[in-house]
């Protein structure tokens, strides 16, 4: 802390604008992870002298109130610990967040909007910003594909399981006999990069397309091919941005998505490599079912890599996704099988 403070007195830090801020960010971060401590060692000397109080006047009351105030304390310090777990490359960075609607048309395309409120809502009651990078609608509702741009601290880290296939079990809205539909999405995680991580792409390799961005119609339609869309051959990784006017802007964005999924990649064979003999090994990815979300004919949603489960999808559907996260994250760093946490809570 001693060190970062005398760089950011520096009265030249600001000469370079990104390396003043990330250095800002870096202080703040560790600042509020001293903070915690502090606060998380106050707790546990005030409950252990409430306790000791209680008992020496015979009040049952005090007693119990401390002992569950150290009870939370435990489960504050799991996820904490969790916390500091997410120190791969990419962890700590801002997060980008593709869902792709599956076969189905209607039902899947809605279910692809719900899972985009989803994570909408989870970012949100974290502090985190989101940006909508690209919306492409159903013909009649939902989406049928959606990038989110999340900006906010280890946002990567914790959403990085998130990569895979969510199926929707419901009696559909759409279905005039009331019928229980299956419909299926996928999420698509990868971070934002920064300078200090070098990527290098071949503009060569690199296909770009414009065109019409969708609008709302009207005097809101557009005129002009501001949306980007970009292809590198060689992966057939494919990135798209309309969420600006400006198609110089859309470019710019459109290219830092794709420097980002190629690092992605890049990451996702790494640890391939390094897990490819662990039995715990939980494949991530486009075709792969990660988690059921059952509305009827019971109410549950299930990790499937994981078993976490949760008999309240309503919560779950408004972004309350932070036990399947924390399961998620224990199992690839622990390598349990079940992906369960008591050690930690």
């Amino acid at each position: 802390m001693r060190d970062l403070n005398s760089k950011v007195e520096n009265p030249d830090l600001w000469n370079d604008a990104e390396r003043a801020q990330s250095l800002m960010r870096a202080r703040q971060e560790l600042d509020d992870q001293i903070s915690h401590c502090e606060q998380f060692a106050s707790t546990l000397e005030e409950s252990i002298e409430l306790i000791e109080l209680g008992e020496a006047e015979g009040d049952a009351e005090i007693v119990s109130e401390a002992e569950q105030a150290l009870f939370e304390l435990q489960k504050q310090t799991g996820k904490e610990q969790l916390q500091t777990l997410l120190s791969g490359e990419a962890d700590s960075n801002d997060s980008y967040i593709e869902i792709h609607s599956g076969a189905g048309g209607t039902e899947s395309q809605d279910w692809a909007q719900m899972l985009t409120r989803m994570y909408t809502r989870w970012a949100e009651s974290k502090g985190h910003k989101v940006e909508v990078i690209e919306v492409n609608p159903g013909e009649e509702a939902g989406y049928k594909s959606a990038t989110l741009l999340i900006k906010g601290r280890n946002a990567y880290g914790w959403l990085k399981t998130e990569s895979g296939v969510h199926r929707l079990v419901r009696i559909s809205p759409y279905d005039s006999a009331a019928r229980r539909h299956t419909s299926f999405a996928s999420a698509w995680v990868y971070p934002v990069i920064d300078d200090t991580i070098t990527i290098e792409i071949n503009e060569s390799d690199v296909r770009v397309d414009t065109y019409r961005a969708s609008g709302a119609g009207g005097q809101h339609v557009n005129k002009t091919d501001s949306a980007v869309r970009m292809t590198h051959i060689p992966t057939n990784i494919v990135v798209q941005c309309q969420n600006d006017r400006s198609q110089h802007k859309n470019r710019a964005t459109a290219w830092s998505m794709l420097r980002a999924r190629l690092y992605e990649a890049e990451l996702q064979r790494r640890e391939e490599e390094a897990q490819a003999e662990a039995a715990s090994k939980s494949e991530i990815g486009w075709g792969h079912q990660i988690r059921s979300y059952v509305l009827q004919p019971y109410q549950m949603v299930k990790d499937l890599r994981t078993s976490v489960e949760s008999s309240n999808p309503s919560a779950v559907l408004d972004g309350d996704i932070d036990l399947f996260l924390e399961a998620a994250l224990a199992q690839r760093v622990y390598g349990t099988g079940d992906g369960e946490v008591e050690d930690l809570e």
